[in-house]
């Protein structure tokens, strides 16, 4: 079907709308006319110039209606909707699945989102990178090796890890797509290992952390809270790939009545 036939359709579909749902459309088309930049990296293999242009059309009109950021249910949902309309072929996992959350051509990828407050452009912190509900964990240093062997084991499910950040930019909306190597994770092998001992907390909190010649690479943090979760901190973004970005004018909110 050309433009011109998705056109007519639409404004077909358009006639006999109520007022309330021209003005849901209205501030969509004003927010879509707005000047935009989505710059796509050139040697990516996962982002081309369609789903570049379709995820930030999506993350716009998400814009138009929250000051949120996108969400990771948002986020897995969406991928997979454009890279589909892109004749990519995406699939989510079941809902609930412990591993992976997307299929893209085949290989399976865990999808992440960052847009906590203190977030810092050079460092990747995810804050629930998995649950850490099972195996001894109390405050002995060896039960560390068993932790990170969860995160290990984890790992296995899939082959590529994403991670949709939102950044910092006043009047203006910016998120970056950035690809975690999983080799880089799996330098955590040879990490560090230390148990928190001071700490009030039991189990014991610890971390392992993985450093190179310019200094720490990331940290895996073991958090013996509530939740008992594993953390990917102060993670070095030069050392990861960054798909795509996405910029644009923040939507403004409707005048009080």
């Amino acid at each position: 079907m050309s433009d011109a036939e998705r056109l007519k359709r639409v404004v077909e579909k358009i006639q006999g709308a109520s007022s309330g749902q021209l003005d849901v459309l209205e501030r969509i088309l004003d927010q879509l006319r707005k000047p935009a930049t989505f710059v796509r990296n050139p040697k990516s293999d996962l982002v081309n110039d369609c789903l570049l242009a379709g995820f930030g059309d999506v993350l716009r009109i998400h814009h138009c209606f929250s000051a949120e950021a996108f969400t990771k249910d948002r986020f897995e949902f969406a991928l997979e909707r454009v890279a589909n309309e892109c004749r990519i072929k995406a699939q989510r996992a079941a809902r609930g699945n412990p591993g992976h959350d997307l299929n893209i051509n085949g290989v399976p990828f865990s999808l992440k989102t960052q847009a906590d407050k203190n977030i810092k452009v050079d460092r990747i912190h995810i804050s629930k990178f998995m649950e850490l509900g099972k195996g001894s964990w109390s405050d002995k240093d060896d039960d560390l090796i068993g932790l990170r062997e969860q995160f290990f084991a984890h790992m296995k499910s899939y082959e590529r890890i994403l991670t949709l950040r939102r950044l910092p930019d006043i009047g203006f909306e910016l998120y970056e797509l950035v690809e975690i190597p999983k080799a880089l994770l799996l330098e955590a092998a040879n990490g560090k290992l230390e148990m928190h001992h001071a700490s009030k907390q039991m189990p014991k909190p610890g971390a392992c952390t993985v450093s190179g010649p310019a200094g720490t690479k990331f940290q895996l943090y073991f958090d013996g809270g509530t939740e008992r979760k594993l953390q990917v901190r102060v993670l070095d973004k030069g050392l990861c790939t960054v798909h795509a970005t996405w910029k644009f004018p923040a939507a403004t909110e409707p005048a009080a009545l």
